[in-house]
């Protein structure tokens, strides 16, 4: 019998979908019909180096605090490449009306989707703090370790890539590595010489929101259960476009910016910034540089095929291995990370005080944890003078775009009425989101001293605010 023929069926061929929570489903290209030999996406989603992620968690010790939130930066890597595409298929109209040598809406596609894809390839165990306390000894971050993985590793299979999940590129287009190279990483100041098209593009990874942020505070308030107002991020895409200006939202879309805005600023405050989170970093910070330094020592630039390996199951089995080390230093470092492992939480919070948006826009200077902490023990009793306590400021936070250091940054904002697009300050916008966004908290080895501690720390800080404490 001869089997019929249903053109209509080609749509299916070449594609697949991911079950999200977050998107529902999200698209990525396999290879067609008859063309096993064909560089698709899949080809990336299952390389080492994006599989390596899964053993990379988002929250470096959230998770510790929210249970559920055991999600890896793989997850959010494939969201971010979701959300970069349905921008790229709402922005690319207006992207064309600027610049009339952009590539085609499918290119465009497809690079805007392998960099988000790609955007956090170069992460380290612990995330942002493996940037801080590691990588910085050779003036390095993720994004540097990535655009190397990109262009070394992966350039083969991108170069190879021919068409987005909307279709094939225009005829000679050939996705370049180094383009998706720049859109995970800015330049040096001065040295941008990318066309004016991918200086755009690249607006959609380091704006006010962003492909990233906007796949990571849905998919951690999800995964950790913290209850948040509905995000409303199809109205702030479809009120997202180019003009000369840059990346400009129109007017309409402020309010669904705004909820954004708050949405992530009470993410920080209660997940990021918790107590708890943020004792386990100062645990984690006495001991994390000493590891790495063991386990993979060297500038990871100069050994990528070692930094494969880089990752947390891998440093969890080694210091493991340490606890019976003939090595004292190993197996003292073994024992700090068993407590951490255990959630024998180090450092108690002694006191704690929160300081308003509204605050930070009158002025408010603050000193260095550092500072802070001379200034509480000048005004501790002698007799606790050697107290072991630490001071801990949120928004020393390392995460990129922290909401708290972020109040001076401006956005383009188009107004239908005068047909005008001008930079608006955050901080108009924020003013109408009643969030505390700075903590000031102080850690003690218990919880003995509580009452002292709080005394000192109120003489030492500096501002008028309501003070709130607590000694749970």
């Amino acid at each position: 019998m001869k089997k019929k023929q249903y053109e209509n069926l080609n749509i299916y061929r070449g594609m697949a979908l991911i079950a999200d929570p977050i998107h529902q489903y999200a698209f990525f290209t396999v290879p067609g019909d008859g063309l096993s030999d064909e560089k698709t996406e899949k080809d990336l989603i299952d390389s080492p180096w994006l599989q390596r992620l899964r053993r990379i968690y988002q929250l470096q010790s959230a998770r510790w605090v929210y249970p559920a939130a055991e999600h890896s930066r793989f997850q959010h890597s494939l969201g971010t490449m979701h959300v970069a595409g349905e921008f790229a298929k709402q922005t690319y109209e207006s992207l064309k009306n600027v610049c009339r040598d952009a590539p085609s809406e499918n290119y465009v596609e497809e690079l805007l989707r392998i960099a988000g894809l790609l955007h956090d390839v170069g992460h380290g165990p612990y995330g942002h703090f493996f940037d801080e306390h590691y990588l910085s000894d050779w003036g390095l971050t993720h994004e540097s370790i990535g655009r190397q993985i990109i262009i070394k590793k992966l350039g083969a299979v991108i170069s190879g890539l021919k068409r987005s999940p909307r279709g094939a590129f225009a005829h000679g287009e050939v996705l370049h590595p180094q383009q998706v190279a720049y859109l995970i990483k800015m330049p040096e100041p001065g040295k941008d010489t990318q066309p004016r098209w991918l200086q755009l593009l690249r607006q959609l990874f380091s704006g006010i929101y962003t492909v990233d942020n906007l796949d990571y505070v849905q998919r951690d308030a999800y995964t950790t259960g913290f209850s948040l107002d509905m995000v409303d991020i199809p109205r702030l895409r479809y009120y997202t476009f180019f003009t000369e200006e840059g990346i400009t939202l129109h007017q309409s879309g402020i309010s669904a910016l705004g909820r954004f805005l708050n949405a992530r600023l009470n993410l920080y405050g209660n997940v990021y910034f918790h107590r708890t989170t943020r004792a386990l970093d100062l645990h984690l910070a006495e001991i994390f540089h000493d590891t790495i330094r063991l386990i993979f020592p060297g500038n990871p630039l100069q050994k990528l095929d070692d930094y494969l390996r880089c990752d947390e199951w891998y440093l969890f089995n080694e210091v493991q291995s340490w606890l019976n080390a003939k090595d004292a230093g190993k197996r003292k470092l073994a024992g700090e990370w068993k407590k951490l492992h255990d959630r024998e939480v180090k450092w108690k919070m002694s006191f704690t005080a929160e300081i308003s948006v509204a605050q930070i826009q009158r002025g408010t200077v603050f000193s260095r944890a550092h500072d802070y902490e001379i200034k509480i023990r000048e005004q501790l009793p002698k007799k606790l003078r050697g107290l072991a306590f630490k001071v801990d400021l949120a928004t020393q936070d390392p995460r990129p775009l922290n909401p708290i250091a972020e109040q001076g940054k401006r956005v383009n904002i188009f107004n239908p009425v005068t047909g005008v697009t001008s930079p608006e300050p955050l901080l108009e916008i924020y003013r109408f989101i009643p969030a505390r966004v700075m903590h000031f908290r102080v850690f003690a080895l218990n919880h003995d001293y509580d009452g002292e501690l709080t005394a000192a720390a109120e003489k030492s800080l500096n501002f008028q605010e309501k003070i709130i404490t607590t000694n749970v």
